[in-house]
């Protein structure tokens, strides 16, 4: 099985993850995609995130009817703070025939190396490195070259929508319609989330 991994916070999904995991299912051939909440990332403040619940209500609403996409709240469910290492060691020991693909932006590309465990990351799934609107391509030679011999460029159509975007133009009462999945607007809406 190719599978594909896909991280984030998710707070909210938007119509840019949904392309992104489409694009990479398809241009990798990949079985499925799971979408993987985090619980406790280490570069975020805690309480700037949405609860996991709420967060995985919206990823199932959006997902909804997408057979090859499915949702994984290992690391929700492990607590404390979450590393991808962790999270493709287990996955990796659950089923050592499967074929792990992590999807991440080019922007993550250029923190990579800072990453814990960069190196065992990439020796555990092929990283798939797509573009993003307005910002550059990492220039592979300047990644170390163990991580680099596991890194697949994957050119997505650029679109601009960002998480953190999204929660400020709800908490300035602007519309994020045709951004997000209606159904995730209207949860959005109805549970007062990113309000000032």
């Amino acid at each position: 099985m190719r599978l594909g991994l896909l991280g984030g916070t998710f707070d909210p999904i938007h119509l840019g993850h949904l392309i992104l995991a489409e694009a990479c299912r398809e241009a990798c051939q990949l079985d499925e995609i799971w979408f993987l909440p985090t619980g406790k990332p280490p570069h975020k403040v805690a309480a700037e995130i949405t609860p996991a619940r709420q967060r995985i209500e919206m990823l199932e609403m959006a997902l909804a009817g997408a057979r090859q996409f499915k949702i994984n709240d290992m690391e929700v469910k492990r607590g404390g703070t979450t590393y991808t290492v962790d999270t493709l060691a287990e996955l990796r020991e659950q089923d050592p025939d499967r074929e792990l693909y992590f999807l991440i932006g080019a922007d993550s590309l250029h923190d990579f190396p800072m990453w814990r465990e960069p190196e065992r990351i990439a020796e555990l799934a092929t990283l798939l490195v797509v573009n993003r609107a307005g910002r550059a391509m990492p220039d592979l030679d300047s990644i170390p070259q163990k991580i680099r011999r596991s890194v697949e460029v994957v050119t997505i159509p650029d679109i601009g929508i960002a998480s953190s975007d999204l929660r400020q133009r709800v908490s300035e009462g602007r519309s994020i319609r045709y951004q997000v999945p209606r159904a995730v607007e209207v949860y959005i809406d109805q549970h007062g989330l990113y309000r000032a």
